[in-house]
């Protein structure tokens, strides 16, 4: 069969929830740029006009009469091409649609409404949005070719209209708004997907993505177009803003595609995506990190440099009487070669006078976990304290093995504004480590490698190791990927070192610190399941699996 040639243009943007002139303004650069390189079509992500996720800025007065507003001005821009365009679409009644509007001639020729509205994960959409009308939307372009328009969740499950035998017949091409949000797997998880709609439908199908960080959430990109048996044709970028060009049908010549990202990497690319974004959508004009001298210090402060650049993130270090010479030395030599300037302020003066008001109601009674976590709290309140001073946002550095067990304190090493960590567990948190350390040619290393030997310490007290509360991270990170992403009872999981006492310890922890984790600031996500944004317990809670 002979299609009509076109040439589309995917417009991979990073936009900002109600940030509606920015939007319209990056979305009218993208129509201009597709018009001069001679695109019939250019498509924008998913609710680009609003930002996405929206959530309860929906039901704000103005909010969605904003979007209205500016969907109709970015119609303005459409002559001579047509746009798909994200955005809320409301009808007479005051029902709220995900929508796609048809932009051409300067002004919505036509609306479609997304029909599936996903409800599960870190998706609401039941909660905001009405479905549209099950049935498909196909637009005819200048030129002849004939363009099917689904969004995101319309192809995710297959007895969904898009899968219907015949629904796309007289398309020359299928085109998905998506606003998929990232997590380690998730490109392939979409391509197979996609591929499998092509094959089925017989036609090239155009996956759009949006890009950029938004809260805990962080949209990776990756837009890309396969043809009609489900091979890749093209492949924008990942974590970063492109227009991607593609000319349909495909030639027989196939264009270069990205190499693609490993594990490690595409991981760090998402936890830097989502910092930056965080800081600078909310206009912050930089970080405080607190340097103990431990991994998971040294990862965030790698990360907020790529993130921000070294004039805008400042170290703290903060010693104590139990502070080792080897991790106060590691502090300084991360802070060295990354060129961030370090601030020292030292604990001990402020600790004594803490104990001296406490001693009389602490009569009697040994040292422990009162006294350890003091020492935490007076690293927090300093922290916040040159935070309130200066501006400067606090990344706190806990990791998803600590919060999922409760191996952090509240008001203490949790104060802050963003837990850039806090989703990535122990062990990939050596793994990211190790691979910043070979991800820039320099003549050192920027973790030093004393730091990635150490045994993990809080040093709070004299000889204090991770190991003395928690097993080793091998062994805890299986059991929290087997219990939180997979869901498994404790009783179903075992080897590897852990054993049915183990098991039921730490599902109990898992399970006992969820007021903790209630009062953590937000992190990025990059695990199927994280904490808060995916997995939702409640914290009054007696039922145990």
């Amino acid at each position: 069969m002979n299609r009509p040639r076109m040439r589309v243009c995917l417009a991979q943007i990073n936009v900002t929830v109600g940030d509606f002139e920015k939007n319209r303004i990056g979305m009218a650069r993208a129509i201009r740029l597709a018009k001069r390189r001679g695109a019939a079509l250019v498509t924008f992500p998913e609710l680009c006009v609003t930002g996405y996720p929206p959530e309860d800025a929906l039901f704000q007065g103005g909010f969605v009469e904003a979007n209205l507003r500016s969907v109709r001005a970015l119609a303005r821009e459409a002559r001579g091409i047509v746009a798909l365009a994200g955005f809320v679409d409301r009808d007479p009644e005051g029902r709220l649609y995900n929508a796609a509007a048809v932009l051409a001639s300067g002004r919505i020729a036509r609306v479609y409404r997304k029909n599936r509205l996903p409800n599960y994960g870190v998706f609401d959409e039941q909660r905001y949005f009405h479905a549209g009308p099950d049935r498909p939307c196909v637009i005819e372009l200048p030129g002849g070719a004939r363009v099917g328009v689904t969004i995101c969740e319309d192809i995710w499950q297959e007895d969904a209209y898009a899968y219907r035998e015949g629904t796309w017949r007289g398309a020359d091409l299928l085109v998905n708004l998506s606003a998929s949000p990232y997590h380690a797997g998730k490109q392939a998880l979409r391509r197979r997907i996609v591929s499998a709609l092509a094959r089925r439908s017989g036609l090239p199908v155009a996956y759009q993505n949006l890009v950029g960080g938004q809260d805990e959430l962080v949209f990776d990109g990756g837009s890309f177009v396969v043809d009609a048996k489900g091979a890749l044709c093209a492949e924008a970028a990942r974590f970063r803003e492109e227009c991607l060009f593609v000319d349909l049908p495909p030639s027989r010549r196939r264009r270069a595609l990205p190499k693609p990202l490993g594990h490690e990497a595409e991981v760090y690319e998402a936890l830097v995506l989502g910092t930056r974004d965080y800081v600078e959508k909310n206009g912050f004009p930089g970080a405080l990190i607190g340097l103990s001298g431990g991994i998971d210090s040294a990862l965030v402060a790698c990360i907020a440099v790529d993130a921000l650049g070294a004039a805008r993130v400042q170290g703290i270090t903060m010693p104590s009487r139990y502070t080792s010479k080897g991790t106060y030395a590691d502090a300084g030599r991360l802070a060295s070669a990354l060129g961030v300037r370090l601030d020292e302020f030292a604990i001990d003066p402020i600790l004594d006078v803490y104990l001296g008001t406490l001693r009389g109601a602490f009569a009697g009674l040994g040292p422990g976990t009162a006294e350890e976590n003091l020492q935490a709290r007076i690293r927090g309140n300093l922290l916040m304290a040159l935070s309130n001073k200066f501006g400067r946002l606090v990344l706190t550095t806990g990791n998803k093995s600590e919060f999922a067990t409760g191996y952090c304190t509240l008001y203490g090493d949790m104060a802050g504004g963003f837990a850039v960590i806090k989703d990535v567990p122990k062990t990939l948190v050596f793994r990211l480590a190790r691979y910043r350390n070979r991800l820039r040619e320099s003549p050192r290393a920027p973790i030093p490698a004393s730091t990635l030997r150490r045994p993990p310490s809080a040093e709070l007290r004299p000889g204090q190791k991770d190991r003395d509360t928690l097993p080793p991270y091998p062994r805890l990170d299986r059991f929290l990927e087997a219990f939180v992403e997979r869901g498994l009872a404790p009783e179903q999981i075992r080897g590897g070192g852990i054993s049915k006492a183990l098991a039921g310890r730490l599902s109990r922890m898992i399970y006992g610190n969820e007021y903790k984790r209630r009062q953590a600031p937000p992190g990025v996500k990059i695990t199927p399941k994280a904490f808060g944004r995916d997995r939702r317990m409640p914290i009054t809670n007696r039922f145990r699996r």
